[in-house]
């Protein structure tokens, strides 16, 4: 029952966005979805609307029992089984229809977390690393709902430093199982998930990923944490007190296990941002029509100008998250799609597919996570005092969005990824970041250039897009040419430069889905994606320039310092669009159908 993925038909190199060009027809929109994900979003959205929305209370109050319930339900509906191969009693869907998936259940951030936590990473280490038997025995009933999935790697003492892990696992005297010892915190779904996949040192050195039922004798689990937000999912430590895992339960290879817990975050990176996108729809929603009916000063505020601002910046963000979401998974289906499922290396090969899109991955994760407090943020606002009651939606959106800066490895982790990842594969020769960075500096050094002239659709916007790219290759070229390898230890220019990278890809992103809408639709009908992809290059290239000069100040001094300032004001030029008109435009849109629309 795969889903076929309509466009792009040929593979793109992860983390290639800064050196080419990309064509319309080369990236995934959500216009290209196909009947079947459609259809899919559709049982999605029914599900979350008629099952989920109704039941937030008793979620809240962490009524269980529901959660458990309704993870059955999606299972019957195949919503928790689309990336489980259909020998073992999954659909065999591709990474859009997860996505679209993510996107839709995102309605209520408590129950997502806790399906995300069931569908991604409780399930996808054992699709992709489990022997034979450990999937017959466990993905089946994981496709259904019957058993639920966590997973076990953070601990007190190693968050994002997943790696300096405390817990321990030695093998017993009659080699049947291995013992685990240690204690790990925060686990999604911990209260009543019945299989975990739990990572501990083998004699103290070995990294190893183990599976773990709860049945297990030495196995616990500790009391319910009380969190600021996401109160409906489930959150505690377990405890291991001398945790009998049968031999067979090692999930892996011995000392591999950070292949595991690194692979299965880039899948749990991109799903999160799909939900934010989700998340963000349903606070835009819900800010739209309360400002339509509060009135202040004889008229309702929705008619307020820097309300409208407001709602257009929304509904500007959701717009760019679905591009960067869609463009991204509609690359690594692509990759997937080579990947022969019949053969012995299926799982490796699908494995490396995805890590290919690490640095995609991460700055969807960081992108989302912050689009989506921006936005509920602005809700609490448009809500007035209301938005700080409880029985208003305004104030549960605020507090579940916190985590997302926090879940699958911090903001500031990624962006460490993002920069780190770029530059390992530029000094690998996977990525001709070097030779691209020495023909720019040559370049600009050398005086002004005339500028290239570009034509068609959506000219003026590739061209920003152009001096984005350029500004990022300048500022990484100042740094690497006066930190070498000893950039990685220069966190703060390694952030700036990923903000950088974030926003490039952002903007790319939305402006190769307006072309393309204008392209194949006609130019009317990418008004609005026009409108809100010249909203967002406004304020991204801001960003960019702000950024570039962070790092060139650091890197640079005196004579050099104004010359490569003279250079970065060159490449940042531009004519800035009329953005206050443009949101207006947009806001009116949004307001006139009562929620996030591009027609």
């Amino acid at each position: 029952m795969m889903a076929t993925t309509a466009v792009p038909s040929s593979r793109i190199s992860g983390g290639s966005f800064l050196l080419e060009e990309r064509r319309p027809d080369e990236v995934f929109t959500p216009e290209d979805f196909t009947e079947q994900h459609r259809l899919v979003g559709q049982t999605a959205e029914e599900f979350a609307v008629n099952e989920i929305v109704p039941n937030i209370e008793k979620m809240e109050h962490k009524d269980f029992s529901i959660t458990r319930d309704l993870l059955k339900k999606a299972g019957d509906l195949g919503l928790s089984s689309a990336e489980i191969p259909e020998a073992y009693g999954g659909l065999e869907m591709d990474k859009v229809t997860a996505a679209v998936i993510a996107d839709h259940i995102a309605k209520y951030a408590g129950f997502a977390t806790t399906w995300g936590g069931h569908t991604g990473i409780g399930t996808l280490p054992i699709v992709y690393f489990g022997t034979e038997e450990q999937k017959k025995k466990y993905l089946p009933r994981l496709a259904a709902g019957e058993i639920v999935g966590a997973y076990a790697l953070s601990e007190a003492s190693s968050g994002s430093d997943a790696m300096n892990c405390r817990a321990r696992a030695t093998l017993s005297q009659d080699g049947k199982h291995y013992i685990l010892n240690g204690e790990k915190m925060w686990i999604t779904n911990a209260g009543f998930a019945d299989l975990f996949t739990v990572f501990a040192k083998i004699d103290g050195e070995k990294f190893t990923a183990f599976l773990v039922e709860k049945t297990f004798p030495g196995f616990s689990v500790g009391g319910e944490e009380h969190k600021m937000g996401i109160r409906g999912s489930s959150t505690c430590p377990i405890i291991l007190n001398d945790c009998k895992v049968p031999v067979e339960n090692l999930l892996g290879e011995i000392g591999k296990g950070h292949v595991i817990a690194f692979n299965i975050l880039n899948v749990g990176r991109f799903k999160l941002g799909a939900m934010c996108v989700g998340g963000g729809r349903v606070s835009l929603e819900n800010a739209i029509a309360y400002a339509k009916q509060r009135k202040a000063f004889s008229k309702v505020i929705a008619d307020f100008g820097l309300v409208r601002e407001k709602l257009a910046n929304m509904a500007t963000l959701i717009y760019v998250g679905e591009s960067l979401v869609y463009r991204t998974v509609g690359m690594m289906d692509v990759a997937l799609a080579d990947v022969d499922k019949s053969g012995a290396d299926a799982a490796k090969e699908t494995r490396k597919a995805i890590e290919e899109y690490a640095v995609e991955c991460s700055i969807i994760k960081v992108w989302g996570s912050e689009m989506i407090d921006y936005v509920v943020d602005e809700t609490v606002q448009i809500y007035g005092g209301y938005g700080f009651v409880e029985e208003y939606p305004a104030e549960r959106a605020y507090r579940d969005a916190r985590i997302n800066r926090i879940f699958e490895g911090t903001n500031e982790i990624n962006r460490l990824i993002i920069t780190g990842f770029l530059l390992k594969r530029a000094t690998s020769g996977q990525l001709a970041l070097m030779p691209a960075i020495k023909k720019l500096m040559d370049e600009v050094l050398s005086g002004p250039s005339a500028s290239e002239g570009l034509e068609g659709s959506l000219a003026e916007e590739r061209k920003l897009v152009g001096q984005a790219k350029k500004l990022g290759l300048f500022a990484a070229g100042a740094a690497t040419q006066k930190y070498m390898q000893a950039i990685q230890d220069q966190q703060e220019i390694m952030g700036a430069i990923a903000d950088m990278m974030i926003e490039t890809y952002a903007m790319e992103s939305a402006v190769l889905r307006a072309q393309k809408i204008a392209e194949t639709k006609g130019e009317a009908a990418a008004t609005m994606p026009i409108a809100m992809t010249r909203v967002y290059l406004s304020q991204a290239m801001e960003k960019i320039e702000a950024a570039a000069k962070k790092v060139i100040a650091a890197v640079a001094d005196g004579d050099m310092l104004r010359t490569q300032l003279a250079v970065l004001r060159r490449l940042a030029k531009h004519e800035p669009f009329n953005t206050i008109e443009l949101r207006q435009q947009i806001a009116q849109k949004v307001i006139e159908r009562g929620k996030y629309t591009l027609a």
